[in-house]
């Protein structure tokens, strides 16, 4: 078996400013000095009020959190020189995404222009989580099952229920708005990599897309790196929940090879069941639970979390991970970050202040917390 399982993050903030908790534009000073703290680390996104931070290849979770937290505090120390503040949020609570702008760079102007109106809305942020898996036959083994996991990494991630001022009734509002780009949503199932390779090769060979880095699926092959990138998730608030929600995918996927190395594997369902359960996690979050399909039963997130953890046991030891993944199972009992958001909301609108700058002041609290 693969003895190593290396991770890397990556973080996408929205740029707040400390007055009003409007949106701000990242100033060119500002980038610049995050990219000279952390060269290759720290860039622009496609709107201008976005910024991505991205973490070394790590062995650990603990050597990745002092990764990211060193970037988290930079990009804070350094906005607030320009009275800004990150919040790593989704969806801002009460931002017009008509009075956004795309960052003014060749890629993003070809991305504006090959999809039209549909990037306009593009105020949402993520997070993604790389795992290695050298052996690309191994990484095309492993999409089909790693995807049934997908709805619940969705479902404790949820950090996105509000849309322009309105509760959206949903707790990922973020792959809502993401859904309408091509080639998003559950990879499909295919037979092996040079099924991959032939099958996206065409789109390539076309010119409609330059490359695979333009295949937006929930989990896909990375096209720079060797490893699997899972990209379902809605960003985080606190750092720690980002660590944990990094070290479910780490310990699933050596599961999941561990599983391999012993002639077995986890069982296939269509993706329109699968679907289902992406539905039920962006629209409850953790609230409703999600189909159990062996059982056929709909079961609540702390009783799948309670299973999940009893699978995944010999991997979190191995991976030294017990503490984040027992985070988890926290965060399936009390609420994401939707449910923190919405009953800030509701404190805020039950004393009269104003309800969508009392979320924003919340997720900046949040930001800051584990640094």
């Amino acid at each position: 078996m693969q003895q190593e399982f290396t991770l890397g993050i990556e973080e996408e903030y929205l740029l707040v400013d400390r007055d009003s908790f409007q949106l701000a534009q990242a100033p060119t000073a500002l980038m610049e000095a995050c990219q000279a703290d952390f060269e290759g680390q720290v860039s622009p996104e496609f709107l201008q009020c976005q910024i991505e931070v991205g973490t070394r290849p790590h062995s650990t979770i603990k050597s990745a959190r002092e990764d990211l937290k060193r970037l988290r505090s930079c990009v804070a120390d350094r906005a607030a020189e320009y009275n800004l503040a990150p919040i790593a949020v989704s969806c801002h609570p009460f931002a017009d995404w008509k009075k956004q702008h795309h960052t003014r760079k060749d890629r993003y102007d070809a991305l504006q222009h090959a999809l039209g109106g549909v990037a306009r809305r593009m105020l949402i942020c993520g997070m993604h989580v790389h795992v290695g898996v050298e052996d690309p036959a191994l990484r095309a083994d492993l999409m089909p099952q790693l995807s049934y996991f997908l709805p619940h990494l969705l479902a404790l991630s949820t950090s996105s229920p509000y849309w322009n001022g309105e509760d959206t009734g949903l707790s990922s509002y973020r792959l809502t708005v993401f859904d309408n780009l091509p080639r998003t949503g559950l990879p499909p199932v295919l037979a092996s990599w040079s099924d991959y390779e032939r099958t996206t090769g065409i789109l390539v060979e076309l010119g409609v897309i330059e490359d695979t880095t333009k295949i937006w699926w929930d989990l896909r092959p990375s096209h720079r790196f060797p490893t699997l990138e899972t990209r379902i998730m809605d960003v985080q608030p606190r750092l720690e929940h980002t660590l944990s929600l990094a070290a479910l995918v780490q310990a699933l996927t050596r599961m999941l090879c561990r599983l391999k190395d012993r002639n077995l594997r986890w069982r296939h369902y269509d993706q329109f069941l699968i679907s289902e359960n992406r539905w039920r996690a962006q629209r409850y979050g953790v609230g409703e639970g999600l189909i159990d399909f062996g059982d056929r039963s709909i079961k609540p997130m702390p009783e799948l979390m309670g299973e999940l953890m009893g699978m995944l046991a010999e991997d979190a030891e191995a991976l030294g991970t017990m503490t984040e993944l027992a985070r988890l199972q926290q965060i399936a009992q009390t609420g994401t970050s939707a449910t923190r958001q919405r009953r800030v909301h509701a404190e805020a609108a039950a004393r009269g202040d104003d309800p969508g700058k009392a979320v924003v002041q919340h997720l900046i609290e949040e930001f800051h917390h584990d640094l």
